[in-house]
């Protein structure tokens, strides 16, 4: 008979909770959501952030850490990338920014094993993944390898994103890892002029498919263009404007996922 892969799980060493933060479709401010959630959960402990997107890596951008290497230590174990008091490791790190990543899977789990267990992430009360679009070969080597919290899905509201993340919810939920909830980001921009609230894409079934589902909309981030701006420049904007809307809207995140358990 052959054996169960989930029976290989190992815990990461000092690593309490670990959050993938997961979206069907690409384009839907996945990394985004990442890198201000683990900014915003550092109000509730110490947190690492891991850029599992291997053919994609955008962390080290988004987090003002382009021109950092990590450093290799004794036994060849890598020291992680500190930046705004989060560790951070990435494959963006390791190669230039425009340069391919042409693996196929074999190499692919070696890099996540070697970023789950060479890695020197110390005592962590949060780790935060921040996984490629889809439901392929990373997000089955994370469920099988190590044991994951919960995941948190990243949709915009029309159901053409929502289709995808029913796919990402699904996978987690055959793989039997907890869905934390979901987030619509994009999920509406405020006129500057009369502070009313505009539906830039069309309200799809999002609310009766999570209902149905009793899954919990965790919040809803509203579309800003210096959301993305921070993030170009490096400075997040949890980091960058912390008492503005979006950036309150993503500590209100970390506070409902701290208080889980």
């Amino acid at each position: 008979m052959a054996a169960n892969p989930f029976d290989q799980q190992q815990a990461i060493p000092g690593v309490k909770k670990i959050i993938a933060v997961a979206s069907g479709k690409g384009g839907v401010g996945k990394s985004t959501v990442a890198t201000n959630l683990a900014l915003a959960l550092r109000e509730f402990g110490t947190v690492g952030l891991l850029d599992a997107d291997i053919y994609g890596p955008s962390l080290p951008r988004m987090m003002g850490a382009l021109n950092q290497k990590p450093m290799v230590s004794e036994g060849n174990k890598i020291n992680p990338v500190t930046r705004y008091g989060i560790k951070m490791m990435s494959i963006g790190f390791l190669v230039e920014e425009g340069s391919a990543v042409v693996w196929r899977g074999p190499m692919l789990f070696k890099a996540m094993d070697q970023f789950f267990r060479d890695v020197q992430w110390g005592e962590l009360d949060y780790l935060v993944i921040d996984l490629p679009p889809g439901t392929g070969d990373v997000q089955l080597s994370l469920v099988q390898k190590i044991p994951t919290w919960g995941a948190v899905i990243v949709s915009t509201p029309q159901n053409i994103s929502l289709v995808d993340a029913k796919k990402a919810i699904d996978m987690f939920e055959r793989t039997g890892v907890k869905i934390a909830g979901l987030v619509e980001n994009m999920s509406y921009m405020i006129n500057p002029a009369t502070q009313e609230k505009m539906q830039l894409f069309p309200k799809g079934e999002m609310n009766s498919y999570l209902d149905a589902k009793k899954i919990t909309k965790l919040t809803e981030i509203p579309f800003n263009p210096s959301v993305s701006l921070a993030s170009e420049a490096g400075i997040p904007i949890v980091e960058s404007h912390p008492t503005g809307v979006e950036g309150l809207a993503f500590k209100d995140l970390a506070k409902k996922l701290a208080a889980m358990t």
